[in-house]
């Protein structure tokens, strides 16, 4: 391996290369173009669907009494959940000096952003007059009004952005080495403007190292414990509420376990398809994928543990009403929502208990797939079985989606792709100094041995 004036590269060099560049090579590749077409799409559909709903109000939606709470909030909980992994891999195994994360953390972190962005959209297109979503934030006005603080928008206010904001600090803290590498490493001028506005004159002297891992462990502490505690606090919105199904002392710990759950899917299929459309074969290693498979495997065990205390909660507790909808999600009019998370989110999921398969890029792609689908069935069936069915007969009913929420879920994934595939295309999707910080450390640590 060699560089450009014909000398040796280190394969710490060549890494930091092949890392930056991504974003420096023009064109794009094929893949990259067709994907980001189709996201494209997708995104239109959002604006048509958002459009519509502007226009019309929320009349459009399928939402009615009892179930005034449709496919919005089940997707918000969803895109919620997924945003939990890509901190909980970055901020925990940074704490805990697992240097496997190093070659996931980056796109992981992207990925929670984009997730977060899109569940925070949700509770704003629900308020039915959107454009005063800012009543719902704490602020000094004329009319001397305060949000409601019992609310449920207030406590999702407080807990959605919280967490983006440290998320948003924790993923830019982790970056600013790389841009600054891709910075040096740029030809041409706008390149070179560019990160290096990003880069925020990071010249690698060692006040900079310093001060830099301070600040990035000091946020991955904040950001921990803010895992737990958005998911929580969703948990605590189904289970205040006087409603059969949700009122359970098991939904905080089975809210959060199964947001990581389906988090870790989506992170696992976002590596099999970058290692392979990105050549990221030697960064992104079947070693890296074996863990992911782990992952996955002990937070889908834990919420199907969580599943079995659900139902044995409702068993034992002899509440008519809470055997009544258990009974409903067995077999009544969503029983597909229910069984189509029990087969999505387990059945596939015991293969990876064989390491050959958790190795698979395939196997792990089609497995986190069904887990991702799996988990959204879940989210669906926690909402809609409980609320068709309440205390008063009189007030049963069913709930079907209408068009326009399934335009705007469609929309709402392109919202996520096209923001993800521009930062594919423009900043590096590896923590490259951090690659290479753990391989220089395995070195020392085998030559020392």
């Amino acid at each position: 391996m060699s560089d450009a004036t014909g000398g040796a590269r280190s394969p710490y060099a060549a890494v930091t290369a092949e890392v930056t560049g991504i974003p420096l090579h023009y064109p794009a590749p094929r893949a990259w173009w067709i994907c980001f077409g189709v996201a494209l799409l997708l995104f239109a559909t959002f604006l048509v669907a958002a459009g519509v709903l502007f226009l019309y109000g929320v009349g459009v939606w399928g939402n009615n009494i009892p179930v005034n709470w449709g496919l919005a909030i089940a997707n918000y909980v969803w895109f919620l959940g997924i945003g939990h992994a890509g901190t909980l891999i970055s901020a925990l195994l940074l704490l805990l000096n697992a240097h496997w994360r190093n070659s996931l953390n980056r796109f992981a972190e992207a990925m929670t952003l984009f997730a977060v962005i899109c569940a925070g959209l949700y509770p704003i297109l629900h308020l039915g007059r959107p454009w005063r979503f800012y009543w719902v934030f704490p602020y000094p006005n004329t009319m001397e009004v305060w949000p409601q603080f019992k609310s449920p928008l207030a406590w999702d206010f407080f807990a959605v952005l919280t967490y983006l904001t440290v998320s948003v600090a924790f993923w830019y803290i982790g970056i600013v080495p790389d841009l600054a590498a891709t910075r040096d490493r740029a030809r041409k001028r706008r390149q070179q403007v560019f990160y290096g506005l990003l880069a925020l004159g990071w010249r690698g002297s060692a006040r900079h190292w310093t001060r830099w891992r301070q600040a990035y462990r000091l946020t991955a502490a904040i950001a921990v414990p803010l895992v737990v505690s958005v998911h929580s606090e969703i948990s605590l919105l189904f289970a205040a509420g006087p409603i059969p199904g949700w009122a359970s002392t098991v939904f905080p710990p089975y809210f959060v376990l199964g947001a990581a759950f389906s988090g870790f899917a989506v992170v696992s299929m976002i590596a099999v398809v970058l290692r392979h459309a990105l050549g990221l074969g030697n960064l992104v290693r079947p070693r890296h994928l074996d863990l992911l498979g782990k992952l996955l495997l002990a937070t889908g065990m834990m919420t199907a543990y969580g599943y079995c205390a659900e139902v044995f909660d409702v068993l034992y507790s002899g509440r008519e009403h809470e055997i009544r909808t258990l009974t409903d999600r067995l077999t009544g009019a969503y029983a597909w929502s229910y069984w189509g998370a029990v087969i999505g989110n387990f059945v596939p999921l015991q293969l990876l208990w064989f390491r050959r398969l958790r190795s698979s890029p395939t196997a792990l792609f089609l497995i986190g797939l069904s887990v991702a689908i799996g988990m959204w069935f879940e989210r669906y069936m926690l909402l809609v079985s409980s609320l068709y069915r309440d205390w008063l007969v009189s007030s049963w009913g069913e709930y079907h989606a209408s068009f326009w929420e399934w335009a705007l879920f469609a929309g709402m994934l392109g919202v996520f792709l096209v923001p993800f595939l521009l930062f594919v295309r423009a900043l590096p999707v590896i923590s490259a100094f951090e690659v290479n910080e753990a391989a220089l450390e395995e070195k020392e640590a085998r030559r020392n041995a």
